[in-house]
Protein backbone atom coordinates (compact mmCIF):
# COMPACT_ATOMS: atom_id res chain seq x y z
CA UNK A 1 0.00 0.00 0.00
CA UNK A 2 1.10 3.46 -1.43
CA UNK A 3 1.62 5.74 1.54
CA UNK A 4 1.82 9.90 1.56
CA UNK A 5 5.19 11.80 0.71
CA UNK A 6 6.85 13.50 3.38
CA UNK A 7 6.68 16.53 1.48
CA UNK A 8 2.82 16.46 0.97
CA UNK A 9 0.62 18.75 3.26
CA UNK A 10 -0.69 17.82 6.64
CA UNK A 11 -4.20 16.80 6.73
CA UNK A 12 -6.57 19.84 7.32
CA UNK A 13 -8.83 20.42 9.72
CA UNK A 14 -12.68 19.05 9.44
CA UNK A 15 -15.15 21.06 7.26
CA UNK A 16 -18.48 21.41 6.41
CA UNK A 17 -19.27 19.02 3.00
CA UNK A 18 -20.44 15.70 2.49
CA UNK A 19 -16.86 14.44 1.69
CA UNK A 20 -16.28 12.14 4.42
CA UNK A 21 -12.35 11.66 3.75
CA UNK A 22 -11.61 14.93 3.10
CA UNK A 23 -7.93 15.77 4.12
CA UNK A 24 -7.85 12.30 4.63
CA UNK A 25 -7.64 10.57 1.20
CA UNK A 26 -4.39 9.73 -0.28
CA UNK A 27 -3.83 8.87 -3.92
CA UNK A 28 -2.41 5.27 -4.75
CA UNK A 29 -0.41 6.41 -7.57
CA UNK A 30 1.73 9.27 -6.34
CA UNK A 31 0.99 9.37 -2.89
CA UNK A 32 0.06 13.45 -2.53
CA UNK A 33 -3.26 13.97 -0.48
CA UNK A 34 -6.29 14.45 -2.57
CA UNK A 35 -8.17 17.35 -2.62
CA UNK A 36 -12.09 17.43 -2.91
CA UNK A 37 -14.69 18.87 -5.48
CA UNK A 38 -18.84 18.88 -4.94
CA UNK A 39 -20.61 17.82 -8.15
CA UNK A 40 -24.06 19.49 -7.44
CA UNK A 41 -26.94 18.59 -9.92
CA UNK A 42 -30.66 18.76 -8.64
CA UNK A 43 -30.14 19.67 -5.32
CA UNK A 44 -27.85 16.69 -4.11
CA UNK A 45 -23.85 17.44 -4.59
CA UNK A 46 -21.34 14.37 -4.67
CA UNK A 47 -17.99 14.74 -3.26
CA UNK A 48 -15.37 13.86 -6.13
CA UNK A 49 -11.94 13.10 -4.81
CA UNK A 50 -9.29 14.22 -7.19
CA UNK A 51 -5.01 14.64 -7.20
CA UNK A 52 -3.73 17.80 -8.52
CA UNK A 53 -0.72 18.64 -7.06
CA UNK A 54 1.54 18.61 -10.39
CA UNK A 55 -1.37 20.05 -12.13
CA UNK A 56 -1.84 23.33 -9.90
CA UNK A 57 2.02 23.34 -9.53
CA UNK A 58 3.15 22.48 -12.78
CA UNK A 59 0.30 22.45 -14.86
CA UNK A 60 0.21 18.14 -15.53
CA UNK A 61 -2.85 16.39 -15.89
CA UNK A 62 -5.25 15.43 -13.10
CA UNK A 63 -3.40 12.29 -11.91
CA UNK A 64 -6.43 10.72 -10.62
CA UNK A 65 -10.21 11.52 -9.74
CA UNK A 66 -13.34 9.27 -8.59
CA UNK A 67 -16.55 10.09 -7.67
CA UNK A 68 -16.15 9.48 -3.50
CA UNK A 69 -20.34 8.76 -2.28
CA UNK A 70 -19.82 5.22 -2.96
CA UNK A 71 -16.12 5.31 -1.28
CA UNK A 72 -17.34 6.94 1.67
CA UNK A 73 -20.29 4.66 2.00
CA UNK A 74 -17.96 1.08 2.18
CA UNK A 75 -15.37 2.82 4.55
CA UNK A 76 -18.30 3.75 6.78
CA UNK A 77 -19.65 0.40 6.77
CA UNK A 78 -15.85 -0.95 7.72
CA UNK A 79 -15.54 1.14 9.99
CA UNK A 80 -19.11 -0.06 11.78
CA UNK A 81 -18.21 -3.68 11.15
CA UNK A 82 -14.89 -3.81 12.64
CA UNK A 83 -15.29 -1.32 15.70
CA UNK A 84 -15.96 -3.29 18.78
CA UNK A 85 -14.12 -3.20 22.30
CA UNK A 86 -12.04 -6.17 20.88
CA UNK A 87 -10.69 -5.01 18.42
CA UNK A 88 -10.06 -1.46 19.68
CA UNK A 89 -8.32 -3.07 22.79
CA UNK A 90 -5.88 -5.21 20.21
CA UNK A 91 -5.17 -1.80 18.06
CA UNK A 92 -4.27 0.03 20.94
CA UNK A 93 -1.48 -2.91 22.00
CA UNK A 94 -0.43 -2.91 18.79
CA UNK A 95 -0.32 1.12 18.47
CA UNK A 96 2.05 0.71 21.72
CA UNK A 97 3.69 -1.57 20.44
CA UNK A 98 4.88 0.16 17.72
CA UNK A 99 5.39 3.27 19.48
CA UNK A 100 7.80 1.47 21.67
CA UNK A 101 9.38 0.19 18.48
CA UNK A 102 9.59 3.38 16.70
CA UNK A 103 11.37 4.95 20.03
CA UNK A 104 14.58 2.59 19.44
CA UNK A 105 14.49 3.09 15.99
CA UNK A 106 14.72 6.99 16.82
CA UNK A 107 17.32 6.45 19.04
CA UNK A 108 19.55 4.48 16.40
CA UNK A 109 19.44 7.11 14.27
CA UNK A 110 20.18 9.91 16.48
CA UNK A 111 23.29 7.98 17.98
CA UNK A 112 24.01 7.83 13.90
CA UNK A 113 23.50 11.40 13.78
CA UNK A 114 26.08 11.93 16.58
CA UNK A 115 28.47 9.45 15.26
CA UNK A 116 28.75 11.63 11.77
CA UNK A 117 28.73 14.99 14.00
CA UNK A 118 31.77 13.46 15.97
CA UNK A 119 33.34 12.61 12.47
CA UNK A 120 32.86 16.24 11.31
CA UNK A 121 34.05 17.96 14.21
CA UNK A 122 37.27 15.56 14.54
CA UNK A 123 37.85 15.95 10.28
CA UNK A 124 37.28 19.63 10.88
CA UNK A 125 40.41 20.19 14.22
CA UNK A 126 42.71 18.03 11.81
CA UNK A 127 42.08 21.00 8.86
CA UNK A 128 42.93 23.54 11.55
CA UNK A 129 46.04 21.88 13.27
CA UNK A 130 47.42 21.56 9.91
CA UNK A 131 50.66 23.83 8.57
CA UNK A 132 48.94 25.69 5.95
CA UNK A 133 52.52 25.58 4.10
CA UNK A 134 51.81 21.92 3.53
CA UNK A 135 49.63 22.59 1.17
CA UNK A 136 48.60 18.93 -0.45
CA UNK A 137 47.98 17.63 3.30
CA UNK A 138 45.93 20.36 3.99
CA UNK A 139 44.17 19.93 0.32
CA UNK A 140 43.26 16.33 1.55
CA UNK A 141 42.18 17.26 5.22
CA UNK A 142 39.96 19.56 3.73
CA UNK A 143 38.26 17.06 1.42
CA UNK A 144 37.76 14.78 3.88
CA UNK A 145 36.21 17.32 6.47
CA UNK A 146 33.81 18.50 3.30
CA UNK A 147 33.00 14.30 2.77
CA UNK A 148 32.20 14.47 6.87
CA UNK A 149 29.77 17.76 6.29
CA UNK A 150 27.71 15.93 3.70
CA UNK A 151 27.88 12.46 5.71
CA UNK A 152 26.65 14.55 8.68
CA UNK A 153 23.72 16.46 6.40
CA UNK A 154 22.51 13.18 4.96
CA UNK A 155 22.15 11.66 8.41
CA UNK A 156 20.50 14.86 10.04
CA UNK A 157 18.17 14.97 7.37
CA UNK A 158 17.33 11.50 7.25
CA UNK A 159 16.40 11.38 11.19
CA UNK A 160 13.93 14.35 10.38
CA UNK A 161 12.24 13.03 7.71
CA UNK A 162 12.03 9.83 9.67
CA UNK A 163 10.92 11.87 12.73
CA UNK A 164 8.18 13.87 11.42
CA UNK A 165 6.58 10.54 9.71
CA UNK A 166 7.19 8.26 12.64
CA UNK A 167 3.59 7.04 14.20
CA UNK A 168 3.89 8.68 18.01
CA UNK A 169 2.50 7.05 21.41
CA UNK A 170 -1.45 7.77 22.24
CA UNK A 171 -2.07 10.54 25.04
CA UNK A 172 -4.61 9.19 27.59
CA UNK A 173 -7.04 11.66 26.43
CA UNK A 174 -6.65 10.05 23.01
CA UNK A 175 -6.95 6.73 23.86
CA UNK A 176 -10.05 7.27 26.04
CA UNK A 177 -12.00 8.93 23.16
CA UNK A 178 -11.07 5.81 21.33
CA UNK A 179 -12.42 3.47 23.76
CA UNK A 180 -15.25 5.52 24.22
CA UNK A 181 -16.25 5.06 20.66
CA UNK A 182 -16.83 1.57 20.99
CA UNK A 183 -20.23 1.75 22.37
CA UNK A 184 -21.09 5.50 21.32
CA UNK A 185 -20.41 5.33 17.57
CA UNK A 186 -22.78 3.14 15.44
CA UNK A 187 -25.05 4.97 17.66
CA UNK A 188 -23.80 8.51 16.32
CA UNK A 189 -23.16 7.47 13.06
CA UNK A 190 -26.26 6.21 12.09
CA UNK A 191 -28.13 9.22 13.67
CA UNK A 192 -29.34 11.69 10.75
CA UNK A 193 -28.94 14.18 13.42
CA UNK A 194 -24.87 14.04 13.48
CA UNK A 195 -23.30 16.53 11.59
CA UNK A 196 -21.12 15.79 8.82
CA UNK A 197 -18.49 17.51 10.44
CA UNK A 198 -18.51 15.10 13.71
CA UNK A 199 -18.45 12.43 11.31
CA UNK A 200 -15.42 13.27 9.89
CA UNK A 201 -13.93 14.02 13.39
CA UNK A 202 -14.33 10.11 14.28
CA UNK A 203 -12.87 9.25 10.87
CA UNK A 204 -9.79 10.96 12.37
CA UNK A 205 -10.11 9.56 15.50
CA UNK A 206 -9.90 5.79 14.29
CA UNK A 207 -8.43 6.13 10.99
CA UNK A 208 -5.14 7.48 9.89
CA UNK A 209 -4.98 7.17 6.17
CA UNK A 210 -6.73 6.12 2.87
CA UNK A 211 -5.15 5.80 -0.07
CA UNK A 212 -7.50 5.64 -3.40
CA UNK A 213 -6.65 4.06 -6.66
CA UNK A 214 -8.94 3.37 -10.04
CA UNK A 215 -8.64 1.05 -12.71
CA UNK A 216 -10.85 -0.78 -13.77
CA UNK A 217 -11.74 -0.81 -10.07
CA UNK A 218 -11.47 0.94 -7.16
CA UNK A 219 -9.02 0.36 -4.55
CA UNK A 220 -9.57 1.15 -0.90
CA UNK A 221 -6.43 1.14 1.56
CA UNK A 222 -7.65 2.23 5.10
CA UNK A 223 -5.03 2.35 7.45
CA UNK A 224 -6.84 2.59 11.29
CA UNK A 225 -4.71 4.05 14.39
CA UNK A 226 -2.39 1.26 15.37
CA UNK A 227 -1.64 -0.12 12.52
CA UNK A 228 -4.38 -1.95 11.38
CA UNK A 229 -4.88 -2.26 7.64
CA UNK A 230 -8.07 -3.24 5.29
CA UNK A 231 -8.57 -3.13 1.81
CA UNK A 232 -11.81 -2.51 -0.39
CA UNK A 233 -12.29 -3.25 -3.78
CA UNK A 234 -15.62 -1.35 -5.19
CA UNK A 235 -17.01 -1.42 -8.93
CA UNK A 236 -15.92 1.99 -10.78
CA UNK A 237 -19.09 4.05 -11.58
CA UNK A 238 -20.49 4.11 -14.49
CA UNK A 239 -19.82 7.17 -16.74
CA UNK A 240 -22.71 9.25 -18.21
CA UNK A 241 -22.84 7.23 -21.17
CA UNK A 242 -22.15 4.20 -19.95
CA UNK A 243 -25.41 5.17 -17.84
CA UNK A 244 -27.09 5.95 -21.50
CA UNK A 245 -25.94 3.11 -22.91
CA UNK A 246 -28.20 1.13 -24.90
CA UNK A 247 -28.87 -2.82 -23.00
CA UNK A 248 -26.79 -5.42 -25.04
CA UNK A 249 -29.52 -7.31 -25.24
CA UNK A 250 -31.73 -4.52 -27.17
CA UNK A 251 -28.68 -4.60 -29.46
CA UNK A 252 -28.59 -8.59 -30.38
CA UNK A 253 -33.00 -8.39 -30.72
CA UNK A 254 -32.56 -5.25 -33.40
CA UNK A 255 -29.84 -7.34 -35.35
CA UNK A 256 -32.23 -10.54 -35.51
CA UNK A 257 -34.84 -7.78 -36.31
CA UNK A 258 -32.86 -6.40 -39.00
CA UNK A 259 -32.85 -9.86 -41.42
CA UNK A 260 -36.17 -9.48 -41.86
CA UNK A 261 -37.59 -5.68 -40.85
CA UNK A 262 -36.71 -1.86 -42.31
CA UNK A 263 -35.54 0.55 -39.23
CA UNK A 264 -39.11 1.70 -38.85
CA UNK A 265 -40.73 -1.72 -38.54
CA UNK A 266 -37.74 -2.70 -36.36
CA UNK A 267 -38.20 0.55 -33.71
CA UNK A 268 -42.25 -0.23 -34.02
CA UNK A 269 -41.37 -3.71 -33.20
CA UNK A 270 -39.00 -3.47 -29.92
CA UNK A 271 -41.76 -0.70 -29.04
CA UNK A 272 -44.33 -3.29 -29.00
CA UNK A 273 -42.38 -5.70 -26.84
CA UNK A 274 -41.12 -3.06 -24.07
CA UNK A 275 -37.76 -2.86 -24.79
CA UNK A 276 -36.33 0.49 -23.42
CA UNK A 277 -33.57 2.42 -25.49
CA UNK A 278 -30.64 3.81 -23.45
CA UNK A 279 -32.65 7.25 -22.17
CA UNK A 280 -35.52 4.94 -21.43
CA UNK A 281 -37.83 6.61 -24.34
CA UNK A 282 -39.52 4.82 -27.30
CA UNK A 283 -37.39 3.73 -30.47
CA UNK A 284 -37.44 6.07 -33.41
CA UNK A 285 -36.11 4.66 -36.88
CA UNK A 286 -33.52 7.46 -36.55
CA UNK A 287 -32.13 5.93 -32.98
CA UNK A 288 -32.14 2.15 -34.95
CA UNK A 289 -30.04 4.05 -37.37
CA UNK A 290 -27.88 5.67 -35.12
CA UNK A 291 -27.39 2.09 -33.29
CA UNK A 292 -26.91 0.40 -36.38
CA UNK A 293 -23.72 2.94 -36.95
CA UNK A 294 -22.58 2.48 -33.61
CA UNK A 295 -22.33 -1.06 -32.97
CA UNK A 296 -21.55 -1.33 -36.92
CA UNK A 297 -24.75 -3.55 -37.62
CA UNK A 298 -25.61 -4.00 -41.29
CA UNK A 299 -29.12 -2.12 -42.37
CA UNK A 300 -31.47 -4.36 -43.63
CA UNK A 301 -30.89 -3.42 -47.31
CA UNK A 302 -27.46 -4.26 -47.39
CA UNK A 303 -28.18 -7.45 -45.52
CA UNK A 304 -30.65 -8.38 -48.53
CA UNK A 305 -28.00 -6.95 -51.22
CA UNK A 306 -25.01 -9.28 -49.23
CA UNK A 307 -27.74 -12.14 -50.14
CA UNK A 308 -27.74 -11.69 -53.65
CA UNK A 309 -30.43 -9.62 -54.39
CA UNK A 310 -30.54 -6.33 -57.42
CA UNK A 311 -31.19 -3.12 -57.30
CA UNK A 312 -33.77 -1.90 -59.36
CA UNK A 313 -30.63 -0.67 -61.69
CA UNK A 314 -28.60 -3.65 -61.70
CA UNK A 315 -31.65 -5.47 -62.58
CA UNK A 316 -32.50 -2.88 -65.26
CA UNK A 317 -29.12 -3.28 -66.88
CA UNK A 318 -29.76 -7.35 -66.61
CA UNK A 319 -33.22 -7.22 -68.51
CA UNK A 320 -31.55 -4.64 -70.71
CA UNK A 321 -34.81 -2.36 -69.72
CA UNK A 322 -35.39 0.85 -68.55
CA UNK A 323 -35.80 1.15 -64.60
CA UNK A 324 -39.23 2.46 -64.70
CA UNK A 325 -40.15 -0.70 -66.23
CA UNK A 326 -39.07 -2.41 -63.31
CA UNK A 327 -40.96 -0.71 -60.82
CA UNK A 328 -44.01 -1.28 -63.78
CA UNK A 329 -43.55 -5.01 -63.85
CA UNK A 330 -43.52 -4.68 -59.90
CA UNK A 331 -46.54 -2.97 -59.39
CA UNK A 332 -48.47 -5.79 -62.16
CA UNK A 333 -47.13 -8.33 -60.07
CA UNK A 334 -45.05 -9.48 -62.78
CA UNK A 335 -41.85 -10.01 -61.04
CA UNK A 336 -41.35 -9.79 -57.43
CA UNK A 337 -40.03 -7.05 -54.96
CA UNK A 338 -38.59 -6.99 -51.77
CA UNK A 339 -39.09 -3.83 -49.35
CA UNK A 340 -35.25 -2.86 -48.81
CA UNK A 341 -36.21 0.75 -46.38
CA UNK A 342 -38.49 2.81 -44.77
CA UNK A 343 -37.62 5.29 -48.30
CA UNK A 344 -39.92 3.02 -50.37
CA UNK A 345 -37.12 1.74 -52.17
CA UNK A 346 -36.84 -2.28 -53.39
CA UNK A 347 -34.22 -4.81 -54.01
CA UNK A 348 -35.24 -7.95 -56.37
CA UNK A 349 -34.06 -11.51 -56.69
CA UNK A 350 -31.96 -12.66 -59.75
CA UNK A 351 -35.01 -13.77 -62.45
CA UNK A 352 -35.36 -16.63 -64.05
CA UNK A 353 -36.30 -18.11 -67.49
CA UNK A 354 -39.98 -18.75 -66.27
CA UNK A 355 -40.08 -14.85 -64.47
CA UNK A 356 -39.18 -13.21 -67.61
CA UNK A 357 -40.93 -15.54 -69.96
CA UNK A 358 -44.78 -13.69 -69.69
CA UNK A 359 -43.75 -10.74 -70.76
CA UNK A 360 -41.51 -11.69 -74.01
CA UNK A 361 -43.94 -10.94 -76.93
CA UNK A 362 -45.73 -8.43 -74.90
CA UNK A 363 -45.97 -5.35 -76.66
CA UNK A 364 -43.98 -2.80 -75.46
CA UNK A 365 -44.91 0.64 -74.59
CA UNK A 366 -43.55 3.67 -74.51
CA UNK A 367 -42.42 6.23 -71.70
CA UNK A 368 -44.67 9.33 -73.26
CA UNK A 369 -47.63 7.07 -73.27
CA UNK A 370 -50.22 9.04 -70.65
CA UNK A 371 -51.19 5.50 -69.34
CA UNK A 372 -47.96 4.44 -68.84
CA UNK A 373 -47.07 7.65 -67.03
CA UNK A 374 -50.23 7.25 -64.76
CA UNK A 375 -49.22 4.07 -63.93
CA UNK A 376 -45.32 4.75 -63.16
CA UNK A 377 -45.65 7.42 -60.71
Amino acid sequence: MRTRVGTDRKASPPREGTALLQGVASCGKCGRRMTVRYQHYKGTSKPIYLCQYEGIRNAHPICQTMVGDQIDAAVGELLLSTLTPLTLEVALRVSDELAGRVEEADQLRAACVERARYRADLARRRYLAVDPVNRLVADTLEADWNASLRELAEATEEYERAKNTAIGPLSPETRARITALAADFPRLWNDPATPMRERKRMIRLLVTDVTLTKTDHISVGVVLHGGQSHRLTLPRPLTGWELRQTDPAVIAALDELLEEHTDGQSAAILNERGLPSGMNRPFTRGMIVHLRNAYKLRSHRQRLLDAGMLTVSELARHLGIHFQTVKHWRRDGIITGVLANDKGEYVYPLPGPELVRPVIGRPRRSVLDPEYSATTR
